[in-house]
């Protein structure tokens, strides 16, 4: 602080002294603020089908997204098996050994996808009490069964 010493002599002496304490609390708290509060640009994403199915294109190019189709399939991930929605159409295929029929489904997927080549969107819902693992299997035998487009639905199986 600035203040002022009186000598003997009848002249005055000002001592200033600049407090910069209080001027660097300021400017880190507003950095701070400021790197809290900024816009993070720069989002990933996963994109489930890309390196399998996906070609890649240059930027230039425009995107025209595919027709998708009215039928809806969905592939339900429980802890008996299997169990695949398409359409009106319900099968199940149930755990053999206590292990999930991989084979079964993919076989089951590949006639779907030879009914209707065009179709390649998929829904995959799993239970709660289920190991993730066991939502990935099913994702990536929707991927080699050439279903690229899978969409998670949170809503638990019914």
């Amino acid at each position: 602080m600035a203040h002022i010493e009186e000598t003997g002599k009848g002249g005055r002496e000002t001592n200033v002294e600049l407090n910069l304490v209080p001027f660097i609390d300021l400017m880190s708290v507003l950095i701070i603020f400021l790197l809290i509060t900024a816009v993070w640009t720069h989002v990933s994403m996963i994109q489930i089908g890309s390196s399998v199915y996906g070609k890649k294109q240059e930027q230039q190019q425009e995107v025209v997204p595919p027709p998708l189709s009215e039928i809806v399939f969905r592939l339900d991930v429980r802890s008996d098996g299997f169990r695949v929605v398409f359409g009106g159409e319900r099968f199940g295929l149930p755990k053999i050994n206590g292990r999930f029929d991989s084979d079964g489904l993919l076989e089951q997927l590949r006639r779907l996808k030879g009914v209707y080549p065009d179709k390649v969107d998929a829904v995959i819902t799993a239970q709660d009490d289920l190991p993730y693992k066991s939502l990935i299997l099913g994702m990536d035998l929707l991927l080699t069964a050439g279903f690229p487009q899978i969409s998670v639905a949170t809503a638990e199986a019914e």
